[in-house]
């Protein structure tokens, strides 16, 4: 039976590249180096079974190699034979210390799903203001009651969507959605249907910024919203009388 790495075991060995690795893709994002000028390469935000984070890069020159798998996003795949290197500067889709580097004979493959887990790892609002500068170069996840909402569609190039969200002890946080995200999230609150409040999670977000990682779901069926709700319909004057809207 074959041996699978855990990503929580990974250490810098440059002369270490049979690594065998079972993760499901979170996130898939494009990027283009303004240092070379070279793109797009494709960024993998990967969780092994342990919810161990990290992420995977693969450059433009084995594009041909994987070319569809940046559709594959929310599949478990088994990677076989990459590179392990320093984690960059700045802002990363996981908070690890190391990254992985596809190569010339890196395999991905798809596989069956080892289980349903999404991996978010939630952030009260009150907690966000506290956030070291440090976390801070890595995405969140959070919940929140919309409360509010603002669509800026006056100017196509630079759609915006601004929202509020708050939690169950009146802590409020401004958000913004720009681009495609700005449509789907005006489509996704307009389709939503039903009464009573809206309950927004918000998967791979970026503080102070506008990044491309974002995603998010309204009333999704997940136990962290259901013990939301719960908390709500104890505290919340508007919810006990309208209730929260089910999923959607």
């Amino acid at each position: 039976m074959a041996h699978y790495n855990r990503l929580s075991e990974v250490v810098y060995d440059e002369k270490l590249t049979c690594r065998r690795f079972r993760v499901k893709i979170l996130r898939i994002y494009p990027f283009n180096s303004y240092i070379t000028g070279s793109g797009p390469h494709w960024v993998y935000v990967l969780a092994d079974e342990d919810g161990t984070k990290m992420e995977m890069t693969i450059y433009d020159v084995y594009g041909d190699r994987y070319r569809g798998l940046e559709k594959q996003e929310g599949k478990w795949v088994e990677i076989f034979r990459v590179e392990v290197d320093h984690a960059y500067s700045g802002f990363n889709g996981a908070k690890s210390p190391f990254r992985l580097t596809s190569m010339s004979d890196t395999q991905v493959h798809i596989i069956d799903p080892l289980n349903n887990q999404l991996y978010f790892d939630f952030k009260s609002i009150h907690e966000i203001p506290h956030i070291s500068n440090m976390d801070r170069n890595y995405p969140i996840d959070i919940m929140g009651v919309l409360f509010n909402t603002e669509a800026h569609f006056d100017n196509p190039e630079r759609p915006k969507m601004v929202f509020y969200i708050r939690d169950n002890i009146e802590s409020q946080i401004k958000c913004v959605a720009t681009g495609h995200h700005a449509y789907a999230f005006r489509e996704g609150f307009q389709n939503r249907g039903g009464r009573g409040e809206v309950i927004v999670v918000l998967k791979m977000w970026r503080l102070e910024t506008e990044g491309g990682l974002s995603d998010f779901r309204f009333n999704p069926l997940l136990p962290e919203v259901e013990e939301f709700m719960q908390s709500l319909l104890r505290s919340d004057t508007y919810v006990q009388r309208h209730g929260a809207i089910g999923p959607l």
